[in-house]
């Protein structure tokens, strides 16, 4: 997989990027957010934001849900406690931002064990298979 160049910016270069990034944003009605930054860019319009968002969650759901922070995840990161459905070396879209994808080859080799009759995201059940049984329970506060 080919690696990213990532390379490190001035705080002041930062500002004017993001400054750029949300005035292109806001021309073509979109919104910017950052994920788990530590940075502050609402001079600019830019949010914090979360991939698991309780309030989008609760929009959806058209109801209130008691839920907290993930703390499996880092201090900035705003998702609340979810349960992970994925499963890595998957998807084709090929981001280079991706942690799900580490293997292009591997992504290759698992999309050919695609089955729409399967009940798994990917391949079938073998042999000493073990599926843990997930304690869940609801979320929704009940009036």
């Amino acid at each position: 997989m080919q690696k990213i160049n990532v390379a490190s910016m001035e705080h002041i270069k930062i500002n004017e990027f993001a400054a750029k990034l949300a005035l292109i944003a806001k021309e073509n009605k979109m919104k910017i957010a950052t994920c788990a930054e530590n940075i502050d860019l609402s001079f600019c319009g830019i949010e914090h934001n979360s991939c698991i968002d309780m309030e989008l969650i609760e929009k959806i759901m058209g109801c209130a849900i008691k839920s907290q922070k993930d703390k499996y995840q880092r201090e900035e990161c705003r998702c609340v406690e979810s349960i992970e459905t994925g499963t890595y070396n998957t998807c084709k879209n090929g981001c280079k931002y991706c942690y799900a994808n580490y293997s292009t080859d591997m992504v290759k080799s698992n999309c050919e064990l695609y089955n729409p009759d399967s009940p798994l995201l990917c391949g079938e059940f073998i042999s000493g298979d073990k599926i843990p049984e997930q304690k869940v329970k609801s979320l929704k506060i009940k009036q």
